[in-house]
């Protein structure tokens, strides 16, 4: 039993058998949502991401602005060799950002997504956050795609939307979402495949939207670590608070989402209190991992207000920013 529930939480969360949760109505499908995320959402939103001006995230801009000394999260790839030189000292260029971003969302929408204790699954903030993400954006002439994982081919990748802008691509995007099913029982999640596709598909300088539970097979760092050295990725955990704490609710049976596989468990105090032992190993484990691709990263429940949680997200990045801000050179000799 020990095995089997290490096994199964170290690659999706747990749903209860005997009270599977009811797939949502569309109701109305992709204009209907959009709709009601421009009241409850996006009205709150604009402005945060970005000003008139600047980006919140980075642009692709080429255009020579200034000179600094190395800091140690500088691209290597912009230090000035010939100042450097001169100077005994290392110094990268500073260019300016285009006020014009391609984002891309990298969206694991595999059968644990599926998951949610309450009335909202995880599945439905993914789907909420990117359109509500893809609409402001848009919004301010920037364009967007996305990559959908989850029930395609052999490597989990299920759909493409190359980058577009306007109201009209942003509906686009919420259809496929909405339309998405993921394939249940078949295998277990492999972020790898989708990371690697998304460093061969996106190749201009964007920011990335890594979307997903992170319950996986292990190995999804080192690619999430390479997609980050190119791109400005942003990795969005979505949880459950049922994924960390079990409540005494006698005899059920556990089904793992991905793989199909069910047991009967007695959620008496010993087993609740090593699901949690578990539950809290598997988190050090994932933040670790986080930490060591060097992404930002913006984990929302799904008790969350969406709005509230990437505002509060927003404040935190602009002032890391502003912490790692390029100081007023001074002339170089």
């Amino acid at each position: 039993m020990k095995n089997w529930l290490r096994k199964t939480f170290s690659l999706t969360p747990l749903a209860v058998v005997e009270e599977p949760l009811a797939e949502p109505a569309l109701k109305g499908g992709a204009e209907a949502l959009l709709k009601r995320l421009e009241w409850t959402t996006i009205r709150r939103l604009d402005g945060v991401l970005q000003g008139d001006y600047k980006t919140l995230f980075r642009g692709a801009g080429l255009d020579f602005a200034d000179l600094r000394e190395y800091q140690a999260h500088d691209d290597v790839r912009h230090i000035d060799w010939n100042v450097t030189a001169r100077t005994n000292t290392p110094h990268v260029r500073v260019f300016t950002e285009d006020r014009e971003m391609a984002a891309w969302f990298v969206m694991d929408l595999s059968a644990s997504v599926d998951f949610g204790s309450g009335a909202r699954r995880k599945r439905d903030v993914c789907n909420e956050l990117a359109v509500s993400l893809a609409r402001v954006l848009t919004g301010h002439g920037n364009r967007v795609g996305a990559l959908l994982y989850g029930g395609g081919d052999s490597t989990g990748v299920s759909k493409m939307l190359p980058t577009g802008s306007g109201r009209r691509h942003v509906l686009h995007l919420a259809h496929e979402l909405l339309a998405h099913r993921a394939k249940i029982g078949s295998q277990e999640t492999q972020l790898t495949h989708l990371l690697d596709a998304a460093a061969h598909v996106i190749k201009r300088r964007s920011t990335v939207f890594v979307i997903s539970d992170f319950f996986s097979a292990p190995g999804w760092d080192k690619p999430l670590q390479q997609l980050a050295r190119r791109h400005d990725v942003v990795a969005v955990r979505l949880t459950d608070p049922l994924e960390l704490q079990l409540p005494d609710m006698g005899m059920i049976t556990l089904r793992d989402a991905e793989t199909g596989e069910t047991q009967l468990i007695d959620c008496n105090p010993k087993f609740r209190r090593r699901f949690a032992e578990i539950s809290a190993e598997k988190e050090t484990q994932l933040r670790e991992g986080l930490a060591l691709a060097g992404v930002d990263t913006l984990e929302i429940s799904t008790e969350n207000d969406l709005a509230d949680a990437i505002i509060r997200f927003c404040a935190l990045r602009r002032r890391k920013s502003r912490r790692f801000a390029a100081p007023s050179s001074q002339k170089v000799a």
